[in-house]
């Protein structure tokens, strides 16, 4: 068991990783996952606030992960519940109080709030303990809760958290609300320059790269646990990739209105005029001068090329627009990327922009059903996609769903 000095220490290194951590879903996924290892904790949940509501943002259950087949995930609902008083989490967050149910079967009646034990019934699980603690930024504001759930020791048998995981994850839930509070801004910039790409093409929506870069991170991160790369820098790929993937059409800014709100077929030069999105994304990202950069200049260049080579742009400079060296075709254009060639995130961003393209509503047609969605996807499989990235995109399916219902169209962002 550590000490409580042991504790501080960790606490502190803690922290640092935190404010590592851009985006905010793997941020909290994070939060998490760190919050239970230090408690000892089965399970927990993370719910953010936004206005008089909270939002049920992020869940684990080691207990319920454990029933599934290796590589599975966890699916579950998102739903949202009012700031009041009437349940555990909205009485924390209308408090600001931590809260400790040593027991949630012997509770005072005479207790404002009650345990809903819905989830419990509808997944044969057992809740005894909670810890449930505001997510205060250092103005004092609660932007979220953190809920830790039946703390275990080390035989598995399920007690009450001690008195000191109260005050460090106390501690730790200040430190996580303002990394939260941050990522959260970064989010918003993000959406901001989003908003800004909408107001010249309606289809770049908030919910459209919310879903494109959750698609992305979880064909990522099947790949590559499959190819044996490190958790950590799983990770961090994770987070890079996700803020990368959000932007990945961004050089439409630059495309004209006359040729992006077009309603009917471009012509031949027109459409030459709106590949170069592509090149003008990247061409934001020039000045790198950081991983996330180098990972939004290639998602950006890669998506529309092709496995086949029959994609756009090729291999161009982007700074020019000239052909790669080498790389020169017989008409003076450059020749296109093909396979390997192209980069791993351009691939990948390729498979989750056109699997929501099919999905979603556009102008110009009804989303497609499913089944017609994946059979478009498997039908170019080693055409338009890389066969291998493919596999995992359905190996991926339960996840992807549930990000189609987090990020409706209709909901805000």
């Amino acid at each position: 068991m550590l000490t409580e000095q042991q504790k501080m220490e960790a606490l502190v290194d803690l922290s640092m990783e935190l404010h590592q951590v851009k985006d905010i879903d793997i941020l909290m996924e994070n939060i998490l996952t760190w919050a239970r290892n230090f408690a000892a904790a089965d399970a927990g949940s993370i719910y953010l606030k936004d206005g008089n509501r909270l939002k049920f943002s992020y869940t684990q259950n080691e207990t319920l992960q454990r029933r599934l087949h290796p590589g599975e995930k966890l699916i579950y609902s998102t739903f949202e519940i009012p700031v009041d008083r009437t349940s555990i989490a909205g009485y924390v967050a209308s408090s600001g109080e931590q809260l400790h149910i040593a027991d949630t079967e012997n509770m005072d009646p005479a207790l404002p709030f009650r345990f809903n034990r819905a989830f419990d019934e509808a997944s044969g699980y057992w809740t005894q303990s909670l810890l449930t603690t505001p997510l205060k930024t250092s103005r004092g504001d609660v932007v979220g809760i953190l809920q830790i759930i039946n703390c275990r020791t080390a035989e598995g048998r399920k007690i009450p958290f001690p008195p000191d995981t109260e005050r460090f994850m106390a501690v730790f839930a200040g430190m996580a609300a303002i990394a939260l509070e941050r990522a959260k801004m970064m989010r918003e910039m993000i959406l901001r320059t989003i908003r800004m790409a909408e107001m010249r093409d309606p289809k770049e929506t908030g919910a459209h790269v919310n879903r494109v870069a959750g698609y992305a991170i979880e064909i990522y991160e099947s790949w590559a646990k499959k190819n044996g790369v490190a958790d950590t820098d799983i990770n961090r790929n994770r987070d890079i990739l996700r803020m990368a993937a959000m932007l990945h059409d961004i050089g439409k800014v630059a495309i004209a209105d006359a040729i992006l709100k077009k309603p009917g077929k471009l012509t031949e030069e027109e459409y030459e005029i709106m590949k170069r999105h592509t090149i003008l994304g990247a061409r934001l990202f020039s000045d790198k001068s950081s991983d996330f950069d180098d990972a939004a200049a290639e998602v950006a260049l890669n998506h529309h090329n092709r496995w086949d080579g029959k994609g756009y742009p090729g291999h161009v400079d982007p700074e020019n627009e000239t052909p790669l060296p080498g790389h020169k075709g017989p008409d003076g254009h450059p020749l296109g990327k093909s396979g390997m060639e192209i980069p791993l995130y351009g691939r990948i961003t390729a498979i989750a922009d056109i699997f929501d393209a099919l999905s979603s509503r556009r102008s110009y047609k009804e989303p497609w059903t499913e089944e017609q969605c994946l059979k478009t996807m498997e039908e170019n499989r080693g055409t338009i996609f890389d066969p291998e990235l493919i596999d995992h995109f359905f190996q991926c399916l339960p996840s992807i769903r549930q990000i189609q219902q987090r990020y409706r169209e209709e909901d805000s962002p």
